[in-house]
């Protein structure tokens, strides 16, 4: 027994005070005894690495080099993404790639290269195997990328699967960013971070690591070129990244590096180069297409985690509505369930659930419905008791159903890797659409299972299907929240076909944005939750997930009236807008913070909802580019470094450039532009960049700028849709991009494209098409006209 963990259960039940402490105790020593049982002791070990080439074998794309204990498969894809595996390892079965691995490149062919060693030539890169199994990947021009040194693996000397480490190395001047959802990003630093998708047990700041989403996806950010790597197990790991210096030491330049250290699993990888544009759109080719919200998904959400009952829902709404401001979601978390039991509902508080929601929903606001995938093993639960029927539940090494804790006590937990199990839970939320739910929070799916100590998730030992594969959670806990978002999304497309489903999850793994979104989750109330709120939107768009968001105000705590309304007008301009707090936390309705605070949001939903067919457009794009909506300064010139610096402002699409105040107390801020002209839409001002220019940000609002030429879809006071037109540069055009959206429905609009010109003395707009140019079936109105005399 180990005697400081019988201190922790002590406390545990001491703090408590009632059955759930000695339940997160029960099932923290249940754990630990599964797994002592269940789990091989590694014991001695063997190291190994490739050894020295032996024979190669080209084939589609690249072809098989054998190493003499080891061998590598490289292949080339048609989108340009470059995959290799040791040991045999293939691109499938993967949980990230979306469908089939794309096709090889017929025109990439391995060769040999010098020193011994063999190269692939394709379109965006070149990679070259060294001898003893080094890997380098370089531009079409020949500037080095990044260099994998040789692999190294320990097997145990009883056999099994093997750990490994795999060392590389990247120009001096590059910065890493990625990782999933990281509080200290977007830019990442020098340290150690963890591949393990975790629930902190509570309110987050900056320096918690790891989080809720952790992906083995690094976006890193070069002079030369950009590039993604990513690793493709979903086994527990750690990445230590060390940034490089130039002109360290005596002179030369000290190259970056970075270090995976894996648990087990496959050492397999897919390199993607490019501009950020092109590497993303080949990421959303390999993983898939980020789902569609639905429209009003794109509008302004509130949410509590214990929202008293029916008449405190209608007290909210009706609120928002009483003082004219836009509301287009309220969210129910666990306290309107039956005692905490998922698929239920307290017919005490909620006695006209369905109702309600009808009501809402003709005016305008949908109600979302907090899912968890913990389930009360207790005969009697319909869940339960269909469940043990499907045999859904995740299980231990003897078959019986593993039981952990959480809000409804103890519970069993479905295994989302089996797709008869996906099927039956997808199935589960026709009782959500019957209560007239119209979206869905994934919550506490890392999983989370409450424990005295020792981690608060499933036994490592604890088996699952893995499609078929059959394995443990070491493999199973990073992908058990995408597999339950899968479940999720496939059965709503079943259940209502007409309707994009709109899910978005705490936790997930690369390739979770095929099913929808995310947010932030327990970020602590503060300025440094407020700045960490940022940097975890960008960093998840950087790894394909480009719908996100914070939960304004911060999770727990009761921010001053300054820091929520900070918060509110950044969340005015992120993908998911939401206010949410926990129910110790206190209120997050505008109009508790004052009068001013109340009319200084109001501003900021009203411009939300005045750029709706922007987000709208933006969505679109997403889906088919991958572009994420919130993008780095660096975004469309990855090469100017003073950009890459830059954490505290970012890009909304094309035409935006958004600089949130982070601070307290400041009324003025520094603002990083990119190159061209950019004008303050508060005062029309006109700036030059590259730069960094001083901005008013008063109290009602934080600097907002429009790119020179930008075509921007925006809501008309007349509620239709119009083009707002920010004057190109004399002697250059401009343009932007409008999709046009039902709102909820599965057709493909068209992208309409718009080029701004000047004309004589006057702005031009026009609609380019396949039949040539026309005018715009749009108002338009054009600003920024005569503030060339405020050029700055």
């Amino acid at each position: 027994m180990n005697g400081r963990d019988l201190v922790r259960s002590m406390r545990t039940v001491g703090s408590a005070g009632a059955a759930q402490g000695l339940r997160s105790v029960r099932a923290a020593w249940r754990t630990r005894r599964a797994d002592a049982a269940a789990l091989p002791v590694r014991g001695a070990e063997r190291a190994r690495v490739p050894g020295p080439v032996q024979s190669v074998e080209p084939g589609p794309g690249g072809g098989v080099v054998r190493f003499s204990r080891s061998e590598l498969r490289i292949m080339v894809a048609v989108n340009g993404a470059v995959f290799w595996g040791w040991d045999g390892a293939e691109p499938e079965p993967s949980y990230a790639l979306a469908g089939r691995c794309p096709e090889p490149d017929p025109r990439a062919v391995l060769e040999p290269d010098k020193d011994g060693g063999w190269r692939v030539v394709a379109e965006r890169a070149t990679v070259v195997v060294s001898r003893h199994g080094a890997i380098e990947v370089s531009t079409p021009g020949g500037v080095t990328l990044r260099r994998d040194l040789a692999p190294r693996w320990w097997e145990p000397a009883e056999g099994g699967g093997a750990r490994w480490m795999q060392r590389s190395e990247v120009s001096a001047d590059a910065r890493f960013f990625g990782l999933g959802g990281r509080a200290s990003g977007p830019r990442l630093r020098d340290g150690t971070y963890r591949l393990w998708n975790t629930d902190p047990g509570g309110s987050f700041g900056v320096g918690d690591d790891p989080l809720y989403i952790t992906m083995p996806v690094q976006f890193v950010v070069a002079d030369a070129a950009t590039h993604l790597v990513f690793h493709d197990t979903s086994w527990d790991g750690t990445v230590t990244l060390r940034e490089g210096e130039e002109g360290a030491g005596s002179g030369h330049d000290r190259a970056g590096a970075s270090e995976l250290r894996m648990s087990g699993g496959p050492l397999r990888c897919w390199v993607v180069v490019g501009t950020p544009a092109r590497v993303l759109l080949a990421w959303a080719s390999l993983t898939g297409a980020p789902a569609l919200p639905p429209t009003w998904a794109l509008g302004h959400h509130h949410a509590r985690r214990g929202f008293g009952g029916e008449a405190e829902v209608r007290r909210i709404v009706a609120g928002y509505q009483e003082r004219g401001l836009p509301l287009d979601a309220v969210h129910l978390g666990i306290g309107h369930y039956d005692d905490h039991q998922v698929f239920t509902v307290d017919q005490e508080r909620f006695p006209k659930l369905a109702q309600l929601s009808g009501e809402l929903r003709r005016d305008g606001t949908r109600l979302v419905s907090i899912v968890d995938p913990a389930v009360r093993a207790e005969p009697g639960n319909a869940v339960y008791d269909s469940g043990r029927a499907e045999d859904a539940f995740v299980g231990d090494a003897s078959g019986r159903p593993v039981r952990g804790v959480v809000w409804s006590g103890e519970s069993v937990f479905p295994d989302f890797t089996h797709a008869r199990v996906r099927e039956w839970w997808g199935r589960l939320y026709e009782e959500r659409l019957g209560q007239g739910f119209a979206g869905f929070w994934h919550d506490m799916n890392e999983p989370t299972s409450f424990a005295a100590f020792g981690s608060n998730t499933l036994p490592r030992s604890a088996r699952h299907a893995l499609e078929g594969r059959g394995g443990d959670h070491r493999e199973a806990h990073n992908v058990y929240a995408l597999c339950m978002a899968r479940a999720a999304y496939e059965g709503l497309r079943e259940l209502a076909p007409q309707e994009r489903p709109f899910v978005f999850s705490r936790s997930g793994w690369a390739g979770m944005q095929r099913y929808g979104g995310t947010w932030s989750g327990d970020v602590a109330t503060g300025w440094p939750g407020l700045r960490a709120s940022l940097s975890l939107v960008m960093g998840l768009g950087l790894c394909g997930v480009p719908y996100s968001g914070p939960d304004v105000g911060g999770c727990d705590g009761s921010p001053s009236p300054e820091l929520y309304l900070r918060w509110f007008q950044l969340g005015a301009y992120l993908p998911l807008f939401r206010t949410h707090a926990s129910q110790r936390a206190g209120r997050r309705e505008p109009w508790e913070f004052g009068p001013d605070v109340l009319e200084h949001a109001r501003v900021a939903l009203l411009e939300r909802r005045r750029l709706l067919p922007y987000f709208v457009t933006l969505a679109h794009l997403a889906r088919r580019t991958g572009a994420p909506y919130v993008r780095p300064l660096w975004w469309g010139g990855p090469e100017e470094r003073a950009l890459r610096e830059c954490e505290d402002a970012f890009l909304l699409g094309d035409c935006l450039l958004v600089a949130p105040v982070l601070d307290p107390g400041a009324d003025r801020r520094a603002v990083q532009l990119p190159r061209g002209r950019w004008y303050d839409t508060a005062t029309g001002r006109a700036y030059q960049g590259p730069g960094q220019v001083l901005l008013d940000a008063p109290l009602s609002r934080i600097p907002v700028l429009a790119r020179a030429g930008a075509v921007l879809p925006v809501r008309g006071e007349d509620g239709g849709l119009e083009l707002e037109v920010w004057a190109p540069a004399r002697g250059r055009t401009g343009g932007g991009l409008v999709v046009q959206d039902g709102g909820d429905g599965w057709d493909e609009p068209e992208i309409e494209r718009y080029v701004s010109r000047w004309h004589g003395r006057r702005v031009v707009v026009e609609r380019e098409g396949e039949d040539g140019v026309s005018v715009p079936p749009h108002p338009v109105r054009v600003r920024g006209l005569g503030a060339g005399q405020g050029l700055s």
